[in-house]
């Protein structure tokens, strides 16, 4: 049988993918495919660095998710509406496509499609990943750092209350860095990564602290199609997993660090880790789409931050509990 047909074969079987149809898939990768040679952007590390050393507990201890809830987490988009949402949209996209090919990522449209990168150069290798990832989540810190200090600053110098907004844009940024330290302790970026980050990372947060400090609204419409793009990100990785694409991530150790953030299981494996962080993307994704609806001037509380017992309607919360992906208009809330 052609490469072609035993392709064509996988894709035919696709539904329901048994264990059977995952083994095949494994099995035909392993033999027929060629090994995509490694990425000059991280290095792996043979075993984990330990850094025990004056370990303190989690400033923002992280709330926890329902197991099914974040299995369910699914790929959602907020249709742009205004001007302001278009720019943000469009301008995420174009950052989006410059990362692609500074990863070495190409977007499958399809499960079929997502089977054939694997059958090629462009599949996606454990290196390539952790690249990826580490990247990503390097700039993903940023927003929330920014906004919180912004607003902190604003609430102390209009003497007023900053209606617990600062509170969750900090647990934001801390969250997004201890994805980023969990991925550092799988790989390392190597000098070329470490430039490239450090000057993106000049350039984003000074138009980012520039754009928040004369319109907020964009910045989170902004923030919520960025994390739109992590989930995908994310969503594809499990999806390898689960079709024994990348056998080898699916192998790698769970850090010290993250079997601590997140309070798994001491044999949990990587599928479920990027199960977590799927879900927390997810959750940046809903609370800055709705930040973006709120008056980020007026004096708005954040709904997140309080769980109102009395309410007769669905309300935010800080899990994934009446998780809404393209945010919570304003007349829902309770203000």
């Amino acid at each position: 049988m052609s490469a072609t047909a035993a392709l064509n074969k996988i894709v035919q079987d696709w539904t329901p993918l048994s264990s059977k149809n995952r083994r095949s898939i494994h099995n035909y990768l392993n033999s027929s495919l060629p090994t995509a040679g490694p990425t000059v952007l991280v290095d792996l590390l043979p075993v984990e660095e330990q850094d025990d050393v004056f370990i303190s507990k989690p400033a923002y201890p992280h709330p926890g998710y329902d197991s099914e809830q974040m299995y369910n987490i699914q790929i959602e988009h907020r249709q742009p509406i205004g001007l302001i949402d278009y720019i943000a949209f469009y301008f995420l996209r174009l950052l989006r496509n410059l990362f692609d090919y500074m990863t070495g990522y190409t977007e499958p449209q399809d499960k079929s499609e997502q089977i054939a990168i694997a059958n090629g150069a462009e599949r996606m290798t454990v290196e390539k990943w952790m690249a990826r990832f580490i990247v990503l989540e390097s700039v993903a810190g940023i927003p929330g750092s920014v906004a919180g200090c912004l607003r902190h600053l604003r609430s102390l110098r209009r003497f007023r209350r900053d209606m617990a907004w600062i509170e969750t844009l900090h647990d934001e940024a801390y969250n997004e860095k201890m994805h980023l330290l969990t991925f550092l302790k799988i790989a390392k970026p190597t000098l070329l990564t470490r430039v490239s980050i450090y000057a993106l990372q000049i350039v984003f947060a000074f138009f980012f602290t520039l754009v928040y400090f004369i319109y907020p609204n964009i910045c989170h419409r902004f923030v919520g199609y960025l994390e739109e793009e992590a989930v995908k990100t994310y969503t594809r990785c499990i999806d390898d997993m689960e079709l024994g694409l990348t056998p080898d991530l699916s192998n790698l150790q769970v850090p010290q660090i993250a079997i601590d953030y997140w309070n798994l299981s001491i044999d949990a494996n990587f599928y479920v880790l990027i199960q977590y962080i799927r879900a927390d993307e997810a959750k940046h994704r809903e609370v800055n789409h709705t930040f973006a609806n709120l008056e980020t001037r007026g004096n708005d509380r954040n709904p997140f931050a309080l769980h109102i017992e009395a309410a007769n309607v669905p309300q935010p919360s800080k899990t994934l509990e009446n998780h809404r992906g393209v945010g919570w208009e304003r007349e829902d809330l309770i203000l």
